[in-house]
């Protein structure tokens, strides 16, 4: 996760970056909107400056959903904005994870095991904050900012209809690790909490006393798409790789399947986060 991406004060929701994060989609875009734009009336009628439309032009920001879709009104380009807007989004994540996010936002059901941190879908703010700030190699303030807006903006997927199906398995020592310090870490745990409470997720904690555990060759991710394909992800310092064959994916299966046997219950698990949070 290298990309150096900055953000630039401006309208909300739009970020500016450098050369290593989508620039190609991004610069793609910026000539099509100049093809297409009249900058004067389009900044009048979206509520955009015209710097920051220029901004968009030249792909040194990231233009928002809504700002795609008014800009393709207004301009009368017939849906060819609009069809690059997926594209676009995914160019605010690092390039080794932009399949993965594009197959977890559309995936009915998703099953994670993690070993180090808090799962990206369940982390508050300021815990994602606090995780890409002890980044290696360093990233700066912009990128951090940038980071984290691009994973808060992954939870949407909660609000989804029909409602995906998600599993977690954590690992006990990930919740007792306070990054960010105690504040940041109780944030945390009741927002687990919260989360757990929800009809379609179920956490389970792995405890550290287990004699017996099946992940010990690290995380991973299982999701099943809309048309029924079952998938993987795997990721270990910056390495990662989208799973599509059969033989691979049914190992990760079974062997997330043996995890949540050795796991806590969902309701031991819950009671496991309350009792941490009333002894610090």
């Amino acid at each position: 996760m290298d990309e150096q991406q900055q953000v630039v004060e401006g309208e909300p929701g739009e970020q500016e970056v450098g050369a290593g994060a989508g620039a190609g989609i991004l610069h793609m875009f910026g000539r099509q909107l100049k093809l297409c734009r009249d900058r004067a009336e389009l900044g009048s009628r979206s509520g955009y400056s015209a710097s920051t439309i220029a901004s968009f032009e030249q792909g040194r920001r990231i233009p928002p959903g809504k700002f795609i879709d008014r800009a393709d009104e207004v301009l009368g380009a017939g849906g060819v904005l609009v069809a690059g807007k997926e594209e676009v989004a995914r160019a605010q994540y690092p390039a080794f994870f932009r399949d993965a996010a594009r197959l977890e936002a559309e995936a009915d059901e998703l099953h994670v095991y993690d070993a180090q941190l808090v799962n990206g879908l369940l982390q508050t703010e300021e815990y994602a904050r606090a995780v890409f700030a002890m980044w290696q190699p360093v990233l700066d303030e912009a990128t951090i900012g940038q980071r984290v807006a691009a994973r808060l903006a992954r939870q949407e997927v909660f609000n989804r209809q029909p409602a995906p199906h998600f599993s977690f398995v954590i690992e006990e020592a990930v919740l007792l690790r306070p990054l960010g310090g105690e504040t940041v870490w109780r944030g945390q745990a009741e927002h687990l909490r919260l989360v757990a409470e929800k009809r379609n997720v179920v956490i389970q904690v792995m405890p550290s006393s287990r004699q017996e555990h099946a992940g010990l060759a690290g995380p991973f991710t299982l999701m099943e798409t809309k048309d029924g394909r079952r998938v993987a992800y795997t990721e270990v310092q910056g390495d990662s790789r989208v799973h599509t064959e059969r033989r691979k994916v049914r190992e990760l299966e079974r062997t997330y399947g043996i995890l949540r046997a050795q796991a806590l219950t969902p309701t031991d698990s819950l009671a496991l986060i309350e009792k941490m949070l009333g002894e610090r």
